[in-house]
């Protein structure tokens, strides 16, 4: 699967919960070294699913936050 399938089709929830199986399965041990380096790469892809997901929020966010702001300061300007 190409990061650009994972991103397309997975949401935060799903890639955070995947990404938390991959590290258990690490942590676990008692996989090959194919098998590791496997789940590190899977691992790392959904890491960055993660950060994309989160980045997007906190761009939202700061958007929101600025238009909320302008809009008090455009108030106060008025009275």
């Amino acid at each position: 699967m190409t990061s650009k399938v994972t991103e397309e089709t997975l949401g935060y929830e799903q890639a955070r919960d995947e990404l938390i199986e991959v590290v258990r399965r690490l942590e676990a041990g008692g996989t090959t070294l194919e098998e590791s380096l496997a789940l590190w790469e899977r691992g790392e892809e959904l890491a960055k699913v993660c950060r994309r997901w989160l980045d997007g929020a906190r761009a939202r966010l700061d958007a929101a936050l600025a238009e909320e702001e302008a809009g008090e300061t455009e108030e106060a300007g008025a009275e």
